[in-house]
């Protein structure tokens, strides 16, 4: 393969990743902040079953917009598979090995969700229902916070892959660790003691960064060629 053909196929991937990532984003932004900040009311039973049977498409579009997201996560982890592999492939391989368990987790989660509407549809004015809807609301929170242990870890491979590729920023590699750290911690502090406030918002740089430079810069191609066996 030609240095021109290589520039355009590794940046092509690489600017793939990037599109990849930033779509995941509003995806589970919608279903996992905006959706639940609106139509959840905590300690509010009764207020939360009226406001989810006043905005069922909005409460439904929340859940799908959550499983089409963890869709794109996928793929994404597939094409990161390929831009990192040259880096140590080891490392390539414990990324997608830690992200894949994040999916069936969130799919079978989200049964609570659509439990949840599925009972207050037959009952909508029976507080002993609104009760049950809050429980399955909270065991939706609880296996988001299951989910979000791999979310973590799986983000320690990629932002060590990153800081050794010498194709990318490592100051990018280094958040990435940062947010690997932050929703870890989240997840074991909101699981050991619920009432202390998230720092999940440590996530926010690192995952934003690193996909513009992927889409804006793509990599430094002469690097990742030095690293790619002839």
């Amino acid at each position: 393969m030609t240095s021109g053909s290589t520039t355009i196929s590794i940046n092509r991937t690489a600017r793939l990743a990037g599109w990849l990532y930033l779509a995941l984003i509003p995806f589970s932004a919608l279903g996992f902040f905006y959706v639940p900040s609106v139509l959840i009311v905590p300690g509010d039973a009764a207020t939360t079953s009226r406001n989810i049977l006043g905005s069922e498409l909005l409460f439904r579009t929340g859940t799908v917009s959550w499983l089409v997201g963890h869709i794109i996560l996928i793929f994404l982890a597939l094409v990161l598979y390929r831009l990192f592999k040259p880096v140590n492939k080891d490392n390539a391989v414990l990324m997608v090995v830690l992200v894949l368990p994040c999916v069936p987790i969130v799919f079978l989660n989200e049964v609570n969700s659509l439990a949840a509407l599925h009972l207050l549809k037959r009952s909508p004015s029976d507080a002993q229902v609104h009760a049950q809807v809050m429980l399955f609301l909270d065991m939706r929170q609880s296996g988001i916070l299951f989910a979000q242990v791999f979310f973590g870890l799986w983000l320690f491979p990629l932002g060590l892959l990153m800081y050794r590729s010498g194709f990318l920023p490592r100051v990018l590699g280094v958040l990435m660790l940062i947010a690997a750290a932050a929703y870890l911690m989240d997840a074991i502090t909101q699981l050991l003691f619920p009432s202390l406030p998230t720092i999940s918002q440590f996530t926010f740089v690192g995952e934003l960064l690193f996909p513009l430079w992927l889409v804006i810069k793509g990599v430094n191609v002469e690097r990742w060629r030095q690293l790619t066996p002839a």
